[in-house]
């Protein structure tokens, strides 16, 4: 066999290795160790060992009691545990605050080969499913508050028992379950950059539109997160879904997150419509703190409606802090800042450093690229170029390690107007040809059109179209080591100056 052939069959390895007499030796040694040390436990501590293989990533007690239901008392499981521990079938992680276990994949399949022939494999998981089903309150209501960082750290630790309990909830047509792990899960891994949860959402839609489920408007705006893979036109139709949910009261969706929706519209080329949604969400009494005035006065800017959105900007930040959320207080400062960019630049600045600050302290990866791409354009125009190229490299390499094909263009962009600014007139056109594929650029970076005219007047048509055209063939990882290198060269330039 391949080394391919070899690692695809790597979940089955007690099969794997039964091909030769000299394999099926190694195989007796591999599975008489485990099977040894298996008959060594006492009944409780099998039942237990076994159960836990249901998990992906590792457990802590609390879960381990979800699962061993028969005996859900914490300090009995707890000793159970330890004996487990000491037996070498269990790992114990005391890294954290919480301790954290985990096995050996070799004894975790031995274990789930128990379990099966026990008969309670459906059901052991069917606990999991639930389990993580029922920790939506507890994690949303840590996302709402000063300890949110918690919620993304949880949400980072248990993405792989998520996915686990998703797949076999949405396998087995357990819609309830699933709908729950697919939205909260959803929400909290867009803010934290993890966009793999929007896409257990759009898989349920169909079946939940059928159901006339519930959660179906939350599930279409979780789903419409496909916008940050370039995906638009579904991400439009499920939009639309949500619009038609909120008109019927049908928008069960928490902190009044069905009204952030209508964002979809900004990179769609079309803010006036989430101007509309936000005016049409407000007049319903339904934010939750600062949410959707924020996303007003966010969407007012980038439809040019600049002296209405900083009236409407008006006390936003007062009431952000009154939330003691940092997400929103951060989006807050985001949509204030690009209000005042053009009016009160040094206001715009106080307030996208203070909402970078505390985006760093919270861990909200989402507000961070965005406001690290802004506050690029304002030192560049206004500040420090210096800064301004570490701010945009950030906003890069969020986006690129985030998997954001469609976002990724807006701080090249960016980049675009910084190299333009400083006369580096061969690298620019490549960089803004590349930003202005995706219409998600003209709407989160308008001054784009401007950058190429600019570029096009400095280099004339027949010298400026072979660069722009050279990023046409180039992949996303191509021009992100591109922009890395011209940033590098620029930043050379700006320190030989400065000396």
């Amino acid at each position: 066999m391949t080394a391919t052939e070899v690692r695809d069959r790597l979940d089955h390895r007690f099969k794997l290795l039964v091909g030769s007499r000299r394999g099926l030796e190694r195989h007796q040694t591999l599975r008489h160790a485990v099977q040894w040390s298996y008959d060594l436990l006492d009944g409780t501590e099998q039942t237990l060992l076994e159960r836990c293989s249901v998990f992906a990533g590792g457990f802590d007690v609390e879960s381990a009691c979800a699962v061993n239901e028969s005996d859900s008392d914490e300090y009995v499981t707890l000793d159970r545990l330890d004996a487990l521990v000491r037996k070498s079938l269990l790992v114990a992680d005391r890294s954290s605050e919480r301790t954290r276990f985990s096995m050996l994949e070799t004894i975790r399949q031995f274990a789930e080969e128990q379990l099966a022939a026990r008969g309670e494999a459906d059901t052991t998981r069917f606990a999991h499913a639930r389990y993580f089903a029922g920790r939506e309150a507890d994690i949303l209501a840590l996302w709402d508050s000063p300890r949110q960082h918690q919620a993304y750290t949880w949400f980072n630790v248990e993405l792989a028992n998520l996915r686990a309990a998703f797949r076999w909830a949405a396998d087995r047509n357990e819609l309830d379950t699933a709908a729950i792990i697919a939205t909260y899960a959803g929400w909290v891994g867009f803010v934290a950059e993890n966009y793999e949860p929007s896409t257990w959402a759009e898989e349920l839609i169909e079946v939940a539109r059928g159901a006339h489920h519930p959660r179906l408007a939350f599930l279409c705006q979780i789903a419409s997160v496909c916008y940050m893979a370039d995906r638009l036109e579904p991400a439009i139709g499920y939009v639309d879904e949500v619009a038609a949910a909120i008109r019927d009261d049908r928008d069960e969706a928490p902190f009044g997150l069905a009204g952030m929706a209508g964002g979809v519209y900004l990179y769609a080329g079309q803010p006036e419509r989430c101007v509309d949604w936000c005016r049409t969400y407000l007049a319903r009494g339904r934010d939750a703190g600062a949410l959707i005035r924020a996303a007003l006065v966010n969407a007012l800017t980038i439809a040019g409606s600049a002296e209405e959105a900083v009236v409407a900007a008006d006390g936003l930040i007062d009431a952000a802090e009154a939330t003691s959320n940092p997400w929103m207080l951060s989006y807050s400062l985001l949509c204030y800042g690009m209000a005042y960019r053009d009016t009160d630049p040094v206001r715009a600045l106080d307030a996208l450093r203070r909402g970078l600050v505390i985006t760093r302290e919270s861990g909200n990866r989402f507000n961070e690229s965005h406001l690290a791409n802004a506050l690029s354009g304002l030192e560049a125009n206004h500040g420090d170029p210096l800064a301004a190229l570490d701010y945009v490299t950030l906003a890069i390499r969020n986006y690129r390690d985030a998997g954001s094909v469609a976002f990724i263009h807006p701080p090249l962009a960016s980049l675009a107007a910084i190299l333009d600014r400083l006369g580096r007139y061969e690298p620019a056109p490549t960089i803004a040809g590349f930003a202005a594929l995706s219409p998600i650029t003209a709407g989160a970076f308008p001054e784009i059109n401007t950058v190429i005219t600019h570029l096009r007047d400095e280099l004339g048509d027949d010298a400026y179209e072979p660069l722009a055209c050279k990023s046409e063939a180039m992949t996303t990882a191509a021009i992100v080591t591109y922009a890395y290198d011209q940033i590098d060269q620029a930043r050379a330039q700006l320190n030989a100056v400065s000396k």
